[in-house]
C-alpha cells in the first residue's frame, strides 16, 4: 500500500478533532459522561501506574496500585522521592496522552500503535495490577479490546480510539481541576490523602496552595498535547501549504510513502 501523506494529514485532524469534541461534549452533560466512565477508569490505570514508575525511577518500588469504582485510584510505593512521586500522576498521564497523539497522528501505523499500547497495559496490570479487582479487570480489558481493535477495526476506527484514550489521558488534570481545587481534604478509607496536589503541598510545600499545582498541572497538560498537536498535525500541514503555494506545480514532497504496515488490508486503502 502507498500512503499519500496530504490526505493522512487531513484525516487524521479530521479524526482527532471529532475525538476532542466526543470528549468535551459528553463529559459535560449529565448522564452522557457514563458513556466515557470505561475511558476514566482507564485514564486512572494510567495515572497511578505513573505514581509507581516515578517510584521506580527515583530508587524506590512500586508495589501495587488500585483502581476505585468512582476514578479515583490509589498507587502504594516504597521509597524514591515523594517530590517526583506526587506529581507524576496527573504529569506522566500527560505525557502518555499527548505521546500517544502525535504518534497516532504522525505516523500512519495505527494498527501497530494499538497493539504496542495493549502489550503495555497488559503488562502493567500483571504486575501491579493483580490486588485490585478493578485495576486488574480495567487493565486486561482495555489490553485486551486494544489488541482486537488493532486487529479487526477499521483504520479510521482504530485511529479514533487512539486519539479517544490520548486526549482523555492528556487532559487528566483538567478534567480533574474542579475536584483538585474543591477536595482538598479527600481521603481513603486507609487515610492517605486522594488528592495530589494537596499532598504535594502538605508534605513538599507547605507554604503553597493546593490550588497552585492543580493549576500548574492543568497547564503543563494543555501545553504538552497543544506540542503534540503542533508536531504531528499543523506543522506538517502548514509546511504542505507553504511548499504548494511557492510551487504550484510540483509534486508534494512527500508524495507516496511505501507503507508496509502487516495490519493494513486492502479495503482500507482509501484512508
Amino acid at each position: 500500500m502507498f500512503t499519500d501523506w496530504q490526505l493522512f494529514r487531513r484525516r487524521a485532524l479530521n479524526t482527532s478533532l471529532v475525538a476532542l469534541v466526543i470528549v468535551l461534549v459528553v463529559w459535560n452533560i449529565p448522564g452522557l459522561d457514563r458513556v466515557l466512565y470505561p475511558f476514566r477508569l482507564f485514564v486512572t490505570f494510567i495515572h497511578e501506574a505513573g505514581h509507581g514508575l516515578a517510584a521506580i525511577l527515583t530508587g524506590g518500588e512500586f508495589l501495587y496500585f488500585d483502581v476505585l469504582p468512582d476514578g479515583a485510584g490509589l498507587a502504594t510505593t516504597r521509597g524514591g522521592s515523594r517530590a517526583a512521586i506526587l506529581p507524576a500522576g496527573y504529569l506522566s498521564a500527560a505525557f502518555f496522552g499527548a505521546a500517544l497523539f502525535y504518534v497516532t497522528n504522525r505516523f500512519p501505523y495505527p494498527r501497530l500503535i494499538a497493539l504496542a499500547v495493549g502489550a503495555g497495559v497488559g503488562t502493567l496490570s500483571l504486575l501491579y495490577g493483580q490486588t485490585s479487582q478493578i485495576a486488574y479487570t480495567v487493565g486486561g480489558a482495555f489490553a485486551l479490546a486494544l489488541v482486537l481493535v488493532g486487529l479487526l477495526a477499521s483504520r479510521y476506527q482504530v485511529v479514533l480510539l487512539l486519539n479517544l484514550l490520548a486526549i482523555m489521558t492528556a487532559l487528566n488534570a483538567v478534567l480533574d481541576l474542579l475536584f483538585l481545587t474543591r477536595n482538598i481534604t479527600a481521603r481513603a478509607a486507609d487515610g492517605r490523602i486522594l488528592n495530589d496536589a494537596a499532598a504535594f503541598a502538605l508534605e513538599i510545600m507547605p507554604e503553597t496552595s493546593p490550588a497552585l499545582w492543580a493549576w500548574l498541572w492543568a497547564g503543563a497538560s494543555v501545553l504538552l498535547l497543544g506540542i503534540a498537536v503542533y508536531r504531528s498535525l499543523l506543522r506538517p500541514l502548514l509546511n504542505d501549504r507553504l511548499l504548494a503555494r511557492r510551487h504550484p506545480h510540483a509534486p508534494p514532497a512527500e508524495l507516496l510513502y511505501h507503507d508496509e504496515d502487516p495490519y493494513i488490508t486492502e479495503r482500507e486503502q482509501d484512508y
